[in-house]
């Protein structure tokens, strides 16, 4: 078995954690009590949750053009295409900064859209994820080829206006659609918090006694909190946090000439 030292950057995480207040100590039967008391309120959350997600499947639908072209790497596709012979689609429509290196791009679709990597259960039911890049292909998809990703990747960039009628073109979303034979309806979309569901990362720190450390959240007094002035944890030293990474392992963060 191996041992694992600490670095100087570990130790000052030991250090600052251990300074940080902790809840109170009880006894193991106390303990129970009060966690048998929060699990009753998980029950009712999870319930709530179902019935949320079974209104969610009693939605109508709208129809989009299943001919609307995408870019992808042998060229101009269609929505349908997208599929790829599967009855439904998931899109998850990534923010793009045309134009812009590799840490200027958006720290956000780059945590949620790295969290969606194995696509075999998804494809057992029928259904296909893909990245919908609001920015060019060639020089979005040196980003996806950086960052080590292999889920299906297309450029919207002239089509986003179309696809997500009544909504902002240039915003994250997470779209979801349902094709009959060569038609294709749009039957869900979220954006903002609704694309937590994406990542696992967050809803385990949610677990933990100091949770997401988030500003926002309902934590004790003196919890401790993310104070980042640099992007929270998603952005850190300049750049989306899950590139330095890529880079230690010595990838090229080159995303080519600037198409604009």
């Amino acid at each position: 078995m191996s041992t694992r030292t600490n670095t100087a950057k570990d130790t000052a995480k030991d250090t600052g954690a251990a300074a940080a207040p902790m809840p109170p100590v009880v006894d193991r039967a106390v303990w129970q009590a009060e966690l048998d008391a929060l699990r009753v309120r998980e029950k009712a959350h999870t319930r709530e949750g179902d019935a949320i997600a079974a209104a969610r499947r009693r939605l109508p639908m709208v129809e989009v053009a299943a001919a609307t072209p995408l870019t992808g790497p042998d060229g101009e596709v269609t929505l349908l295409d997208a599929f790829e012979g599967r009855r439904q689609l998931i899109a998850y429509y990534h923010m793009w900064h045309a134009g812009a290196p590799a840490e200027a791009q958006c720290e956000g679709c780059t945590f949620f859209n790295g969290q969606v990597r194995e696509l075999s259960h998804l494809h057992a039911s029928g259904v296909t994820y893909a990245t919908f890049c609001e920015g060019p292909y060639e020089e979005s998809v040196r980003y996806r080829d950086f960052m080590g990703w292999d889920v299906p990747w297309y450029s919207v960039r002239d089509s986003a206006a179309s696809l997500l009628a009544g909504r902002r073109p240039d915003m994250f979303h997470l779209v979801c659609y349902l094709r009959d034979g060569g038609r294709v309806f749009e039957t869900y979309w979220t954006n903002g918090r609704g694309v937590e569901a994406m990542d696992t990362s967050f809803a385990l720190l949610d677990l933990t006694a100091y949770g997401r450390q988030e500003s926002w959240e309902d934590s004790p007094t003196g919890w401790p909190r993310d104070r980042s002035v640099d992007g929270g944890r998603m952005r850190s030293r300049g750049r989306p946090t899950f590139q330095w990474s890529r880079l230690e392992a010595g990838r090229s963060d080159d995303l080519g000439p600037a198409t604009g």
